[in-house]
C-alpha cells in the first residue's frame, strides 16, 4: 500500500511594500490579499496610505497557480483543504518572519494594523490566534472570521484593539445571510467590530481605506 509523507523544505516567499522602513515610520500595515491575487498588484490599492510615515507590507500566498487554466495569469492562494494544518503553519511562520524583520526597524510607538482581504481575512485571524503578535488594529475586508477558532479565552489580548469589518454593498460573495452570521459569531466571541460599508463590490476601495486609516489613527 502506498504511504504519504511530508518533509519541511526551504521555500522562497514573496511580498511587496510601500514606504521605507525607518524610525520615522509611525504606522505599519500588514495586508494579506485574497484568493487568486498577487501581492505586487494587490498593494497598489494602498497607495493612498503613502505619506512618508506609513509602511505597507503585503505578503503573498505561498501557493501559486494559473488563473483560468494553463494560459491564465499566475496568481496565489493562502491554503486549500489539503494538508491545511501544514499550510496554516507555513504561512503563519512567513507572516511572523516578516513581522519580526520589519517592526523592530520602525518607531517604538508604531501603530500596527493587520488587514485581511477576502481569503486573507482568515489568514490574518489564524496567524493572530496562532502567534498572538502585538498589534493595535484588525481590519477584515470582505472576508469572514474562521468559525473553528475560539476567541473567547483571549479577551484580554483583544481588549483595547480597534476591530473593523469593511465590505462592499454590491459584493456578490457577501450575502445578507453571511453578513448576519459574521455579526452573530463576532458577538458570541465577544469581539466588537465597527462596520465600514461602501458602494462597491469585492474590492479594496481606496476612499474607504483612507477613511478607515484616519479613524484608526485618531486617538492612537
Amino acid at each position: 500500500m502506498p504511504k504519504t509523507h511530508k518533509l519541511a523544505v526551504g521555500k522562497t516567499a514573496h511580498y511587496a511594500t510601500i514606504g521605507t522602513p525607518s524610525k520615522q515610520i509611525r504606522r505599519c500595515w500588514i495586508a494579506c490579499h485574497g484568493y487568486g491575487q498577487l501581492a505586487k498588484n494587490f498593494i497598489r490599492r494602498f497607495d493612498v496610505l503613502d505619506d512618508g510615515e506609513t509602511l505597507v507590507i503585503a505578503p503573498e500566498g505561498l501557493s501559486r497557480f494559473y488563473w483560468g487554466g494553463f494560459t491564465g495569469e499566475p496568481v496565489a492562494s493562502w491554503m486549500t483543504k489539503e494538508d491545511r494544518l501544514d499550510e496554516i503553519a507555513d504561512y503563519a511562520n512567513f507572516l511572523q518572519m516578516l513581522y519580526d524583520l520589519y517592526v523592530p526597524q520602525l518607531a517604538d510607538d508604531v501603530q500596527i494594523t493587520l488587514l485581511g482581504f477576502s481569503q486573507g481575512a482568515a489568514t490574518q485571524c489564524r496567524w493572530v490566534m496562532r502567534n498572538f503578535p502585538h498589534f493595535h488594529h484588525l481590519v477584515l475586508w470582505a472576508g469572514l472570521m474562521p468559525e473553528d477558532l475560539d476567541y473567547r479565552p483571549h479577551q484580554d489580548y483583544f481588549s483595547g484593539k480597534k476591530l473593523c469589518f469593511a465590505y462592499g454593498l454590491q459584493d456578490p460573495f457577501l450575502t445578507d445571510e453571511r453578513l448576519a452570521w459574521q455579526q452573530k459569531f463576532a458577538d458570541e466571541q465577544g469581539l466588537d467590530f465597527n462596520l465600514a460599508a461602501f458602494g462597491g463590490a469585492h474590492e479594496i476601495d481606496r476612499e474607504t481605506l483612507r477613511q478607515i486609516n484616519e479613524g484608526l489613527s485618531a486617538g492612537g
